[in-house]
């Protein structure tokens, strides 16, 4: 006589080796399909659906015509954009305000982030937290206005207060040379507190009974923030690093032409504007698809090559 024990191994084996499809899924988990469509539906709709315009770089493209009576014109637009002396102007400066961003930004946030994780009172911190994450939250127009009150040559606050102490006017945003490092410095100053909050999280991820040990062999504050603190975040810093090599020429529109003015257009003209001037102004909205699909994929292309180093180096990367 079979015991009941063995029917229910019979049952289990059966259950086990039964699939179960996807309607069984989503009867079951029906609230949560519900809210994964949500954002599902905005991805395709923001996301992929705009991808189709990509075909303007290969069309003579008109407002009016439309694609009805675009006529395919192959490489033409890229071929246009090679050949252009403003392309290559912008693609320099782009890149040269990037790279600062990366040399003199990236840092910022990873030396901020662990300062305050050395702070000990909890109230300090928090204020600390708050003020350096404001910035962030600012719009480039309200902070463009905010510094050229503070840095203008003749009414400027920071040139009135030079040259009361003796010096002479410093032309901080009229000037390229001059221009270039307060660009740099203006942005590290609104994203620095914004970028802690993600290696902040990774320090409170650190295990504190490493902390303890050290504390134990007599390692003072630096020795752990060297021996602990960076080689425990260092992933985290790999891949941020990454992401930031990606976006090596995807430059936001704000902040370039909130600071810009014809004194400093050497340095200010930068890809999101050429296609601002070069589709909107000038209607030739093949030409600034072709730059910004050109855009996309070289910062595809840093994103692989940048990963493939990672993991050269031993660390994971993110693909």
């Amino acid at each position: 006589m079979e015991t009941e024990k063995g029917r229910l191994k019979k049952t289990n084996i059966k259950s086990a080796g039964t699939k179960k499809g996807f309607s069984y899924y989503l009867k079951r988990d029906w609230q949560l399909y519900v809210l994964l469509a949500f954002p599902l539906v905005f991805a395709i709709i923001f996301k992929f659906l705009p991808m189709f315009g990509l075909s303007v770089a290969f069309l003579d493209y008109d407002v009016v015509g439309g694609f009805a009576k675009a006529d395919f014109i192959g490489l033409d637009a890229f071929r246009e954009i090679f050949s252009m002396k403003d392309f290559y102007i912008a693609l320099r400066n782009t890149i040269l305000l990037n790279g600062l961003d990366l040399i003199v930004g990236f840092p910022a946030p990873i030396i901020l982030a662990i300062l305050l994780n050395e702070i000990r009172n909890k109230y300090f911190k928090r204020v600390t937290q708050t003020v350096l994450y404001l910035p962030h939250f600012l719009s480039w127009v309200i902070i463009a206005g905010i510094f050229y009150q503070l840095l203008s040559p003749t009414t400027g606050y920071i040139n009135i207060l030079i040259s009361r102490m003796g010096g002479q006017s410093i032309p901080f945003l009229t000037e390229k040379w001059h221009w270039l490092v307060s660009y740099c410095l203006i942005g590290v100053w609104q994203s620095m507190g914004w970028g802690t909050i993600i290696y902040l999280a990774a320090i409170t991820g650190i295990n504190a009974d490493l902390y303890e040990a050290a504390t134990v062999d007599g390692a003072g504050r630096w020795r752990k923030i060297w021996h602990i603190t960076l080689p425990c975040i260092r992933s985290t810093i790999v891949v941020m690093l990454i992401m930031n090599l990606g976006r090596i020429l995807g430059i936001s529109f704000e902040r370039p032409f909130a600071l810009d003015n014809p004194m400093v257009r050497d340095f200010s003209d930068v890809i999101s504007t050429y296609v601002y001037r070069v589709g909107m102004q000038s209607h030739r909205y093949n030409i600034a698809t072709a730059v910004g699909m050109f855009q996309s994929v070289v910062g595809l292309i840093f994103v692989f090559a940048s990963d493939k180093f990672a993991k050269l180096m031993g660390e994971d990367g993110i693909i």
